[in-house]
C-alpha cells in the first residue's frame, strides 16, 4: 500500500544486488511511495547481480561506481543530480564485504590486507560518500542518510569475524559525521541495526543459517525480513521523522533487548 510518502523526493541507492538485497526491496518500496532515484554498485557487483532488471522496473537510471573512489563518486553525484534534477533528499549505504570471511580465515588468523580493504568498502566508504555530498553542498536540508549495520558491533557473533569491526566503524562514522551534516545541512544520519537477513552477503558468513534461527526463537516478534527493513528505511527518507538523527536504530524483532526467551531455553531443558 503506497501513502506517497516520498512523493517529489530524489535519491541515491547503493547496493542492489538482486531480489534478496535490502537494497533491492528499499528501491521497490521508494519507488511504490512515489520517490526517485539512482542505481548504484561497483562494477564488479553489477555483473553478478540483475541491477539492470531492477532499474527498468523501477524507471531508474544505473551509474557504475566504486563507493571507495573519490573520483567515481564525485561522478556519481554529479550525475544523479543532473539525472534526477536537483539536490538529493535521501541515501541508502547498503555494502558490506569480507574478503577473510569468503576466504575462510578465522578472526584470529586474518589476512591484513584484505582486513584494509573489507574496511574500506564495509566503513569508509560511508564516509567518502558522506564527504563527497557534503563538499559539494549535494543534500537537500531535512535529507535522510541511512546506512545497515549488524548487532555485532556491540556484541560478540564469532563467525562474523571482521565484518563485526566494520560495522562497530560505520556506527561510529554514522554519529560522528551525523553531527556535522545536522549542524550545517540539517541532514539526518542514521542506521538501522537490522535482523540476520538471507541476503547474496550475508549468507556468505559461517554458521548463517543459525544465526537466523537463533534470532528467530529469541526475538518476540520474530526476525524483520529485507521487506520490513525497507519498510522502515521509508520512514526514516520521510517527513515524518525528521528529528531522528545519530541513532542505531535496532531493527530485529525485540532480540537487541532480550536476555533468553522461552524457545531458547526449551532447547536446554528437553
Amino acid at each position: 500500500m503506497s501513502h506517497n510518502l516520498l512523493k517529489g523526493k530524489r535519491g541515491i541507492i547503493f547496493g542492489a544486488l538482486d531480489e534478496n538485497s535490502i537494497a533491492w526491496k528499499t528501491a521497490e518500496r521508494v519507488h511504490e511511495e512515489g520517490g526517485e532515484f539512482v542505481l548504484t554498485n561497483a562494477p564488479v557487483a553489477m555483473r553478478m547481480g540483475q541491477i539492470n532488471a531492477l532499474a527498468e522496473k523501477t524507471g531508474s537510471k544505473v551509474i557504475p561506481a566504486d563507493a571507495t573512489s573519490l573520483e567515481d563518486l564525485e561522478n556519481l553525484v554529479d550525475q544523479a543530480m543532473e539525472i534526477l534534477g536537483g539536490k538529493i533528499d535521501f541515501v541508502l549505504h547498503s555494502i558490506g564485504m569480507s574478503i577473510n570471511v569468503r576466504k575462510g580465515n578465522h578472526y584470529t588468523d586474518q589476512n591484513y590486507d584484505w582486513t584494509q580493504k573489507g574496511t574500506d568498502v564495509s566503513a569508509t566508504s560511508f564516509h567518502k560518500v558522506m564527504q563527497t555530498l557534503y563538499k559539494k553542498d549535494a543534500m537537500n536540508e531535512w535529507g535522510s542518510i541511512v546506512a545497515l549495520t549488524y548487532m555485532a558491533a556491540q556484541r560478540v557473533f564469532p563467525d562474523y569475524n571482521d565484518m563485526a569491526d566494520n560495522k562497530a566503524l560505520l556506527e561510529s562514522i554514522a554519529r560522528s559525521f551525523g553531527y556535522f551534516f545536522g549542524r550545517d545541512k540539517k541532514v539526518r544520519v542514521n542506521t538501522i541495526s537490522q535482523s540476520p537477513t538471507p541476503t547474496t552477503a550475508g549468507s556468505g558468513v559461517k554458521g548463517f543459517d543459525g544465526f537466523i534461527s537463533y534470532a528467530e526463537k529469541m526475538s518476540p516478534l520474530g526476525n524483520a525480513t529485507a521487506l520490513d527493513c525497507a519498510n522502515y528505511t521509508v520512514t526514516l527518507f520521510s517527513d515524518l521523522t525528521r528529528k531522528v538523527t545519530l541513532q542505531n536504530l535496532f531493527h530485529d524483532g525485540g532480540f537487541s533487548n532480550m536476555g533468553v526467551s522461552d524457545a531458547v531455553m526449551e532447547t536446554f531443558t528437553k
